[in-house]
């Protein structure tokens, strides 16, 4: 395989997370040939000084990939700005890139997957997303890949193509939208992305994602996806910057290599059925809910 993508690691002041994403990583098949870049935030309080520099004693010593690149910032950043401009630079001198944080464990195929993605659809101006996560999905009969509308943020790659398309703008953004837009883009009104809109521009998240996905939505792009997710969020356990305290997007990773890729580039009916299925049931009947909710409370209660 040719043409293999870097790959861009965020890493801010998380060690034993980094540890574990670092480890799947290597142990990916294509790691020995690829170029690994590690994005590290630079403190943001003297808090975080201490775990920052723990970070970075790990990734000073990461091997096992073609080469490896450590861009420590002096100053914070923050996420988003960290994601933005590490992107915006890689895809400036690769043409492609493949996006990780400090909290994913991966399959041993991830990277295979990611790269033949990559190849297969270079040219295909629709395909703007290559996504690796797939919620904990019952239907069983989805291909191992599909086309879907909305982009996940754990663990992704695109072209220079696609990215050229990201507005960061807000504002720019939301005037775009129409009644009929906002339900398709919130999937039917079952997952909240508009109202982490709404959130960004009062100032209450700062959440790179949700633009990217409201660009790619805004010029009928699309998103590959694995039908059974190739990678796993461990940072909800309440250590993320956007992320709580809960189990309910945990899935377990498909061991086997993803071969088989949609050719007709639209978005299939039956995976969008089987998401919206998901996010409407996803939080379970009340009984449920107030035992995480409890189990949520105990958990910060007790990490403090």
């Amino acid at each position: 395989m040719q043409n293999l993508a870097p790959i861009a690691l965020f890493v801010y002041n998380r060690p034993q997370h980094t540890e574990r994403t670092l480890q799947f990583l290597q142990q990916n098949e294509l790691a020995g040939k690829s170029r690994l870049f590690i994005f590290s935030d630079g403190a943001k309080t003297k808090a975080d000084e201490e775990k920052v520099a723990e970070v970075r004693a790990i990734i000073n010593e990461v091997d096992g990939f073609k080469s490896v690149k450590v861009i420590a910032r002096k100053e914070n950043a923050g996420l988003a700005n960290s994601v933005i401009a590490g992107v915006s630079e890689l895809i400036a001198e690769y043409g492609q890139v493949i996006v990780f944080e400090d909290d994913l464990v991966s399959s041993p195929h991830t990277l295979t997957y990611f790269n033949d993605a990559l190849n297969r659809y270079r040219e295909e101006e629709k395909v703007m997303h290559i996504g690796a996560y797939m919620y904990p999905l019952k239907d069983v009969n989805l291909p191992q890949t599909f086309f879907y509308r909305a982009a996940t943020s754990w663990g992704w790659a695109t072209w220079d193509r696609a990215w050229k398309n990201f507005e960061p703008d807000i504002d720019i953004l939301i005037k775009q939208f129409d009644k009929k837009k906002r339900a398709a883009f919130s999937i039917d009104h079952k997952m909240n992305f508009w109202k982490q809109m709404q959130e960004f521009k009062k100032g209450k998240n700062n959440s790179w994602a949700i633009r990217w996905y409201a660009s790619i939505f805004l010029k009928g792009g699309l998103t590959l996806n694995p039908a059974q997710s190739l990678v796993n969020n461990i940072g909800h356990d309440g250590t993320g910057v956007h992320s709580g305290i809960n189990d309910i997007y945990n899935v377990i990773i498909n061991p086997k290599p993803v071969t088989e890729f949609p050719d007709s580039i639209e978005e299939n009916k039956q995976a969008f059925k089987a998401i919206k299925s998901f996010l409407t049931h996803r939080k379970g009947n009340m009984m449920i809910r107030v035992k995480r909710f409890v189990r949520e409370k105990l958990a910060q209660y007790f990490s403090k």
